[in-house]
């Protein structure tokens, strides 16, 4: 379902747009990786994109930019969506994140892109992960459809090839965290190279343990985009077999040795 995805047509009155540059991002010179982030939404809506859910990723664009080794060029830009509904069978954000791979393609040429989501930009993050671009995805917190809602499984063939990791608070009441799960456990058997994260006793909005989150999601980025090495606790994860690495516990502290 996913790789049959298509942006905007010539009609619709809206299109999504590639957010400004964070600062600190390389917009010059020797390009090294392009993260492209991907916020939140809703099921269904008709109204425009959340400039509050675009704001609330920019704090996590700017760490990765800062977490670059220096030499290297990279880039992270928040993507803004024609509107906020995934809208069902339109899975208009999924499709307005396929469009943000192909143009920054279309921009910088042949560039690693790594996609991280949050919520309901999660799961466009993991769906969009097909283009031929993308070598990692980041899913936070993903907003994921209950078994007796969805028309069909979640797909999964579209991350082989990918690193993957999922991140998750234990207490999160606006996306079920047994669905990310569920779905990781699918991913793992099509793809090796997959993870998740639990952060416990925290929510939606990852606020608890940010810190650490952030340092996770930086770890994570730059070591997909740049090829440094991964912290010990990423490393394990995706090395361990499942149930384990899909239920590796994000511990607190993490990232206070790194510079990031």
């Amino acid at each position: 379902m996913a790789q049959a995805l298509v942006g905007p047509g010539p009609g619709d009155p809206r299109t999504p747009r590639l957010g400004r540059p964070v600062r600190g991002s390389t917009t010059t010179g020797t390009m090294d990786g392009v993260v492209l982030l991907l916020p939140d939404g809703t099921p269904e809506s008709a109204r425009g994109a959340s400039l509050l859910a675009h704001a609330a990723l920019l704090p996590l664009a700017r760490r990765l930019v800062r977490a670059a080794a220096p030499g290297h060029g990279l880039t992270a830009q928040v993507v803004r969506y024609r509107g906020r509904g995934w809208n069902g069978a339109d899975a208009r954000l999924a499709a307005d994140a396929r469009w943000a791979v192909a143009e920054t393609v279309r921009r910088h040429g042949d560039v690693p892109v790594c996609l991280v989501g949050h919520g309901m930009g999660a799961r466009a993050a993991l769906w969009a992960a097909g283009h031929e671009a993308v070598v990692s995805v980041l899913a936070l917190a993903p907003w994921l459809p209950g078994d007796d809602v969805a028309a069909e499984p979640e797909p999964v063939r579209q991350l082989v090839g990918r690193q993957v990791m999922l991140v998750h608070g234990t207490t999160d009441a606006e996306a079920a965290p047994e669905r990310s799960y569920r779905l990781a456990v699918r991913a793992k058997k099509a793809n090796r190279s997959t993870c998740r994260f639990e952060v416990h006793s925290d929510g939606h909005a990852l606020r608890q343990h940010h810190e650490e989150v952030l340092s996770l999601a930086a770890d994570f980025v730059i070591g997909s985009l740049l090829g440094r090495p991964y912290a010990r606790p990423v490393a394990d994860a995706f090395a361990a077999p499942p149930p384990l690495g899909l239920r590796m516990p994000l511990a607190a502290g993490f990232g206070r040795s790194l510079r990031v």
